[in-house]
């Protein structure tokens, strides 16, 4: 049977809510390219753009949105390689996007001088493939190399077929701006895996120049249940990749396995990463690669800590409190000692941050000669700068200074130049309502005045700001918890005090509250053109909540909302619903949610567990059926946030599987579900089945549900700026015109 002859008819509707006990009435949409399931999926597709897709102001939403992503004006975001920054750029006339290169005198201007390295909508013409950027890592010339002037010439380019995860690695010459093929001894990482699919999770690392590490599928065995890389092999150039020789290998329920080699001059190192599960990790040095007598050495740190290491200093930041002799130092901590001591059994550690109630860390860079760490103080950020003692010994105390960048509701952001040979560092800043700016400053030495950061490019204005404000709340969530928010929008609209300058009533501005809560990932204050013109400047207020379960109070805050205590999340964003009804601001029938990933499951939950405090769901390629989640694509990987639905965990995880709590007599709000065909991270099966449940189970008056799934963007939902601008454009449409 052809799919245009597929009966794409839903079954009577079941018995709700689920029994996870009895069949999946719906299992047949977890077939990702299943004949009958992409029938369904371009019936309800064609049903979305009759809908959304002709509403009066779609067509100019979309139109705006493309705008935006297409702009000129953007920053290009640059990394220096050598003489020269490299950027990635996508435009109208460049769907897949350019690899270019220009130079920092050039960048300087208002037009820079950019040369292609490399076309990737040619190179999807040539080859009739849908390539997707993933990314570039470069090899570091030797010392020697540049003292000769030779060029950095090599790069292991990575390209994903259709924005999956799931992708391929070819190396390319920087110079002759080509791949090296195979045949000519290039590396290429291409093998089909084992489902027969173009590509794999996983990745090529630099040893030398005629050595990789290699971590992907190669066969069975060599990836984790989770669908990741399971070993680490070394690869010399010439050779078949099924020939590279193993140097370590994982559990098979371990998270992913890599490898990587540093190239510091007098400080180089190869590092085995052993990942097993999303929060306990273990770090190897390997002591004489390469060498018949090669072994691994463990870094003997808690394994929920994370390690980093700079020259001769090892960094670790603590996921939980970790006791040493009579000292324990608290979660959240960020510590340093000398890597050779600590390898010999010096435990003498220095405290360059330790968390108070209000403070956390989310950030720390290294410049050649300093740290920058990046503190957030109730969702604000400060920038301090930390030197190590010259000698390095263990215990010693480190330099503070301060870099006096941002303030307000803004956020900054500093990225090393090159942390090699050089203390210059990018500076980004960034608000709801202040477009982003670059500049390039010098992090200054112990005693040394800051110097003013050199403005090299600011973003244009989207949307016009004007009588708009951005104010920072705190709601209180059902067990007294402080949680804090971010509202933007007209003053009239976000202060209300009477009828505001345009009439419009207070409690009745259409308001859209955003969250995601999860992997101990923070929502900071960040401009969006996307944002502003197809909702602020339409009269629309927008709201971020600071849940638990991110990382806007470090560890603490994102272990408040795991596995058990999921629920601490939920409640956080309907309590924040609830006090932007209490302050005026809004009303349950002017009030959207919205999130996608872990956010579209906190969006699921918001739909099934709190129906009247919202007038319209969106949820984005979400996690929505947790008894079938860790069977699903990479879900396996998750387990540590949200449980094992195998095990007696099951209790309290079904208690926030949306698809186990739809209830048909219930009533809810209208939602729009969206995903993506290959979205190989999160199945795609989660908002199809969802979808068809409700529409299955809506009766003769039916649930207001729309669906709309797009045929490649993997996680990101969308491969290109039109298809991105597309699926924008569908939920702003949907929410004008169920809330305002």
């Amino acid at each position: 049977m052809t799919a245009e002859h597929v009966d794409t008819s839903l079954p009577a509707a079941p018995p709700t809510p689920l029994d996870p006990a009895q069949p999946d009435p719906f299992a047949w949409l977890e077939e990702v390219e299943g004949g009958e399931a992409l029938a369904w999926v371009r019936e309800r597709n064609e049903h979305a753009h009759a809908t959304l897709g002709a509403a009066p102001g779609f067509a100019e939403t979309q139109a705006a949105v493309r705008e935006v992503l297409d702009s000129d004006e953007r920053i290009p975001d640059v990394s220096r390689i050598g003489d020269h920054l490299y950027n990635f750029w996508r435009d109208a006339e460049h769907e897949r996007g350019l690899w270019r290169r220009t130079t920092l005198g050039s960048y300087r201007t208002d037009h820079p001088d950019w040369e292609t390295v490399l076309d990737l909508d040619a190179l999807a013409a040539a080859e009739g493939k849908s390539w997707v950027w993933h990314g570039a890592s470069l090899l570091r010339p030797t010392p020697e190399q540049l003292a000769a002037g030779e060029p950095w010439r090599r790069a292991l380019v990575d390209l994903s077929p259709g924005g999956s995860d799931a992708d391929v690695t070819r190396e390319f010459d920087l110079v002759e701006k080509r791949f090296v093929p195979a045949s000519d001894g290039g590396f290429e990482r291409d093998t089909a895996r084992q489902d027969g699919q173009v590509g794999a999770k996983g990745g090529l690392a630099w040893m030398d120049e005629d050595t990789v590490y290699v971590f992907t599928d190669l066969g069975p065995g060599t990836t984790t249940t989770s669908g990741y890389p399971r070993t680490v092999r070394r690869w010399r150039r010439g050779t078949p990749i099924e020939d590279s020789t193993l140097v370590f290998e994982g559990a098979a329920d371990d998270l992913y396995i890599s490898a990587r080699r540093s190239r510091t001059p007098g400080f180089e190192r190869d590092v085995v990463t052993r990942s097993i599960a999303f929060y306990r990790s273990e770090t190897f040095l390997v002591d004489q690669p390469g060498t018949p007598v090669q072994r691994l050495v463990k870094i003997e740190v808690p394994e929920s800590a994370e390690v980093g290491l700079h020259r001769e200093w090892l960094l670790v930041e603590l996921r939980d409190d970790w006791s040493l002799d009579d000292t324990t130092y608290p979660a959240g901590s960020l510590l340093a000692a000398p890597l050779q001591a600590f390898l010999f059994g010096d435990r003498r550690f220095t405290v360059l941050f330790e968390p108070t109630p209000s403070t956390s860390l989310v950030g720390a860079s290294w410049t050649r000669h300093h740290l920058v760490v990046n503190v957030l103080d109730d969702v604000k950020n400060a920038l301090h700068v930390l030197t190590p003692p010259a000698d390095a010994a263990p215990g010693a105390p480190w330099t503070r200074s301060e870099l006096p960048l941002g303030g307000g509701l803004l956020t900054v952001g500093v990225r090393a130049v090159d942390p090699l040979d050089s203390d210059d560092v990018w500076v980004t800043t960034t608000g709801y309502l202040t477009p982003s700016t670059l500049a390039l400053a010098t992090v200054p030495g112990p005693g040394a005045e800051p110097g003013e950061p050199e403005p090299l490019k600011a973003a244009p204005a989207y949307f016009d700001a004007a009588g708009m404000v951005a104010d920072q709340h705190f709601a209180v969530s059902d067990d007294g918890t402080r949680v804090p928010y971010f509202v933007v929008g007209r003053e009239d609209l976000v202060r209300p005090t009477g009828t505001g300058s345009t009439g419009q009533v207070p409690g009745t501005a259409p308001t859209l509250l955003y969250g995601y809560g999860g992997f101990e990932i923070p929502l900071l204050p960040g401009y969006s053109g996307t944002v502003g013109r197809a909702w602020l400047a339409r009269g629309g207020v927008y709201v971020v909540a600071n849940i638990r379960g991110g990382g806007e109070y470090g560890p603490a805050w994102h272990q408040a909302a795991l596995r058990e205590k999921r629920h601490k999340a939920y409640e956080d964003f309907a309590a924040v619903a609830r006090d932007l009804v209490a302050r005026g601001i809004t009303t349950p029938a002017h009030l959207g949610a919205q999130g996608g990933s872990n956010g579209g499951l906190l969006a699921g939950n918001m739909l099934t567990q709190y129906p009247d405090l919202f007038g319209a769901v969106v949820v984005q390629v979400p996690l929505l059926d947790m008894k079938r989640y860790s069977h699903l694509l990479a879900g396996a990987s998750w387990t540590a946030e949200y449980g094992d639905p195998d095990t007696e965990d099951w209790e309290f995880v079904r208690t926030f599987s949306p698809y186990h709590l739809l209830d048909a007599d219930r009533a809810y709000p209208p939602v729009l579900f969206t995903t993506s065909t290959k979205d190989d991270r999160v199945h795609p099966g989660h908002a199809r089945k969802m979808a068809a449940l409700m529409l299955a189970a809506g009766g003769a008056a039916g649930h207001d549900v729309t669906y709309y799934e797009n045929v490649e963007g993997g996680h990101g939902g969308a491969a290109n700026n039109a298809q991105a601008a597309h699926m924008s454009a569908l939920a702003w449409t949907f929410l004008h015109e169920r809330l305002a």
